[in-house]
């Protein structure tokens, strides 16, 4: 029994302890159990996020090359994007006609943005909502679809569906490394077939400035290229290659329409008035010393930021801004105002003389005087503003909305004071962070912080208690953060951002009462299959797992976390893409004080392998 309860309590990655095990007359031995109970029979609905009411009913609709579907014109678009993906999975499209046993597309302009109803019965297929709604509605359809024996079908079921928050988005750091438009086209594909809607471009930076703008083509022809970049945790591991690249507003266009098209807005970020040093190596003179710059090879927080003394700054703020809120249709401009030391201020001539002329305290309400200054032109132009918590040091701009990023703290100042939030704490989602405590099996591209794994991303609740109940509406939402440091290369950020963008899409649709760790970790092996064949380069989540003791023997259970996907293990520590044998039922072990080195693999449908995972070490 001693080895028995040793072996499970050395299963210490899995964290939830379920009971203590009757037949043991030693109470300190507590048995450990796994995160995920194992189901070894799937369900046949896994839908992600998990929609606010499902009705599950026993037929199936057969969906073919003849079934037709119907639809009002304004769905046009919407129809081509949905036929686009039957097309590139199946082979095939629905042509336009209005049979009785084909799918039918209703406008609802009295259902709430966003908002459908889906019926799916076994001579036909209704969905009616808002026109984003009727999207949504048919990306769930796209899910519901399973290939059986050569057959499409479709369960039977009736769902009723709405977001829980309208603000569900994502930031890609595309400033320290420039991704193309394709990828983001990709990118974008993937967030709307799972109800994210927001893409954060963080577009400048020090290490670099991503956007045209035409009246200073500096910007991009000297400010979008650096020789160099650090790749390890000190500034003199560099990797001495050049690095750059920048969007043509005409490019910036095509993105925003084809982003439109799928129901995402595109915010922009340009980042002041710090992280400005790609700016700052073309026009030296808007910063407070002069200069001269050069775009830093190194990461980290530089001191030298705009001026915010000098009135030339906010002229060429000013001819920025105009641009890129020509560009954009978004009702947000994103203006950072984050990690701007003080250093240059306290010591600044015009500053300080700024500081005397407005009657302010001190370089915190100078910060807040230049956001609430550039906050007054976006607002004549039509727009509002986002900016990191930091922007309420000094005193909060009238209308800004506040990115929480610093933990939860300034999210629930700000809404407390009747400002509206995005939640973006680190410790839930940053993306970029660790994946896993095994540092061994996390790629190099990982943040150097702390582990953010799956469940941790999953567990946030937005509206935490500390914000009163009255004001628990000014939470419009939740963000996740891919940052660019080290992750340089398309299959990073796509491995860095899935599955945990996949629990964001859930903590931001679904009701908090739905919502269930263990089903999500079920439904999410049905839909990982779904960027598998994206050619997405996701982190395989370990396997569903469960252990039963019996007779002094360990009865060891896997399901993969991908649907469709092999298990490879071994038993003696060796490598399983090596010598692993393929897992088609639970295995037999005896419970030894040597120890047993359950090792095992996953093998998608694509041939792509995850990581080497262990279920006990020695």
């Amino acid at each position: 029994r001693k080895e028995e309860a040793l072996f499970l309590f050395q299963t210490g990655k899995f964290k939830q302890a379920l009971k203590i095990n009757s037949i043991m007359k030693i109470p300190y031995f507590i048995i450990i159990m796994f995160l995920c109970p194992l189901a070894l029979v799937g369900q046949e609905i896994n839908l992600l996020p998990e929609p606010w009411k499902v009705e599950k009913k026993e037929g199936v609709f057969t969906l073919s090359v003849s079934t037709s579907i119907q639809y009002p014109s304004e769905l046009k678009e919407c129809v081509e994007i949905f036929n686009k993906h039957l097309s590139e999975r199946y082979g095939f499209s629905l042509k336009k006609g209005s049979r009785r046993n084909g799918i039918r597309l209703i406008v609802d302009k009295n259902m709430k943005r966003e908002t459908y109803n889906l019926l799916v019965e076994t001579n036909g297929v209704m969905i009616r909502g808002s026109e984003s709604g009727v999207f949504y509605g048919l990306q769930t359809l796209q899910q519901l679809i399973s290939e059986t024996e050569n057959k499409l079908l479709i369960p039977e079921v009736k769902i009723e569906d709405r977001p829980r928050f309208k603000y569900r988005g994502v930031l890609i750091d595309v400033a320290r490394y420039y991704q193309t438009p394709e990828f983001l086209k990709k990118y974008i594909d993937v967030m709307a077939h799972y109800k994210l809607n927001v893409l954060h471009l963080h577009l400048t930076e020090d290490a670099g400035w991503r956007i045209e703008i035409k009246k200073y083509p500096e910007l991009t022809r000297k400010g979008a290229w650096r020789p160099s970049t650090q790749v390890g945790q000190t500034p003199t591991e560099q990797d001495n290659l050049p690095h750059g690249g920048f969007y043509t507003q005409k490019e910036i266009r095509d993105i925003i329409q084809y982003a439109n098209e799928r129901q995402i807005t595109i915010i922009p970020e340009i980042d002041m008035p710090g992280h400005m040093m790609a700016a700052l190596s073309v026009f030296p003179e808007l910063s407070c010393t002069g200069g001269p710059f050069s775009i830093p090879l190194e990461w980290g927080v530089k001191e030298h930021i705009l001026c915010a003394g000098n009135e030339k700054v906010f002229d060429f703020i000013k001819d920025v801004l105009t641009e890129v809120i020509e560009l954009f249709p978004s009702e947000y401009i994103h203006l950072g105002g984050d990690e701007a030391p003080k250093k240059q201020w306290k010591v600044c001539t015009k500053c300080q003389n700024r500081i005397k002329e407005e009657h302010l305290k001190d370089e915190h309400e100078l910060q807040s005087y230049f956001i609430q200054r550039v906050e007054t032109f976006v607002n004549s132009k039509g727009k509002r503003i986002i900016g990191w918590d930091e922007i309420l040091e000094g005193g909060l701009a009238p209308d800004a909305t506040i990115m929480s990023w610093r933990g939860e703290k300034g999210g629930i100042a700000a809404a407390n004071l009747g400002h509206d939030v995005i939640m973006a704490p680190t410790d839930y989602f940053y993306l970029d962070y660790y994946q896993s405590d095994d540092r061994a099996n996390e790629p190099s591209s990982a943040h150097w912080g702390a582990t953010v794994d799956l469940e941790k991303t999953y567990s946030f609740n937005p509206l935490p208690s500390k914000i009163s109940a009255d004001k628990q509406k000014h939470v419009i939402g939740v963000q996740a953060c891919v940052w660019g440091e080290k992750v340089q290369l398309e299959r990073d950020v796509e491995y860095m951002s899935f599955p945990r963008a996949l629990a964001l899409a859930e903590i931001a649709w679904t009701p908090q009462e739905k919502r269930n760790y263990a089903d999500f970790c079920q439904r999410v092996a049905a839909c990982l299959s779904y960027l598998d064949w994206k050619e997405v380069t996701f982190r395989i989540p370990e396997a569903l797992s469960d252990v039963e003791i019996n007779a002094g023997k360990a009865i060891i259970s896997l399901q993969s976390s991908v649907k469709g996907a092999d298990i490879y293990y071994t038993t003696d520590g060796t490598s399983p893409w090596t010598y692993g044998k393929l897992f088609t039922s639970p295995v037999t072990l005896p419970l030894t004080f040597n120890g047993i080195d359950f090792r095992y693999t996953i093998v998608l449908p694509s041939g792509r392998s995850s990581a080497v995972y262990k279920l006990q070490r020695k």
